[in-house]
């Protein structure tokens, strides 16, 4: 599948508004009927579409309203997907909100850090690699309790479905491009995301998301240095877990 095109984001959001928007669903292309029809139900052959672009920066990507019904969708391409990005600093206010106890939110700043300290100052800074090798059973403890059920609920609508600047949730992620796409809805997010939670992982994750900083500029590189104070949540496996989403459907 094409889903490594060479458009960027921006320009595949382009691209899918213009498949649809304004067009009677008879006349989109076939799987973007089939996305149509499983995200609007009750719609009709002859229904006109509207599709366009969400202007702010949110979870969403697009609006499509057909008739008086409008979804969120957020829309996904290439390998390595980052999915969120905040301040370290609002990350660990999330999970102290969240319970985590003291000691693991102290483990989880180290572990962003890694070099030491719990804000950045430290003057060796270690790979990811090496800070397994020597902290691997701290790491385990703090995947037992960001993986909790109800903790996880919460990490999944910021991360994924609602972030921190909207109300609203998404209807549904779209990967890949017009001609060549798969999706999965909110609902099925949470059951993929959830029934993964206690899937092992040797580094910080939240189900299938992986945690890690922006950049760990270990060679102290100015341009990046302000990116150690950014906490990312990627979706290294979104096409797999689609996939795997869509098997379990498809075999209930």
């Amino acid at each position: 599948m094409p889903f490594n095109s060479d458009k960027n984001g921006f320009q595949n959001e382009i691209e899918f508004i213009k498949s649809i928007n304004n067009k009677k669903i008879i006349n989109i292309n076939y799987n973007l009927q089939l996305f149509l029809e499983d995200i609007f139900p009750k719609i009709t052959k002859t229904d006109i579409v509207k599709c366009y672009k969400n202007e702010k920066p949110q979870k969403c990507d697009i609006f499509i309203k057909v008739n008086d019904e409008v979804k969120r969708i957020s829309i996904k391409k290439g390998v390595k997907n980052s999915v969120h990005n905040e301040p370290i600093s609002e990350m660990i206010h999330f999970l102290i909100e969240s319970h985590m106890p003291r000691d693991l939110v102290i483990e989880f700043l180290k572990y962003h850090y890694a070099d030491g300290t719990t804000n950045g100052t430290g003057s060796v800074r270690m790979t990811i690699e090496d800070y397994k090798k020597e902290h691997q059973a701290k790491i385990d403890s703090i995947n037992n309790f960001i993986n909790q059920k109800s903790l996880l609920i919460k990490a999944i609508d910021r991360f994924v479905l609602k972030g921190r600047n909207s109300k609203e949730k998404i209807d549904a992620i779209i990967y890949g491009i017009p001609d060549d796409f798969l999706w999965i809805k909110r609902k099925d997010i949470y059951k993929i995301l959830i029934k993964k939670r206690n899937n092992y992982s040797s580094g910080i994750h939240f189900s299938s998301l992986s945690y890690q900083p922006l950049n760990r500029c270990i060679n102290n590189n100015p341009k990046y240095e302000k990116c150690r104070y950014i906490s990312q949540v990627k979706w290294y496996n979104i096409c797999d877990d689609i996939i795997e989403n869509m098997n379990d459907n498809f075999n209930i």
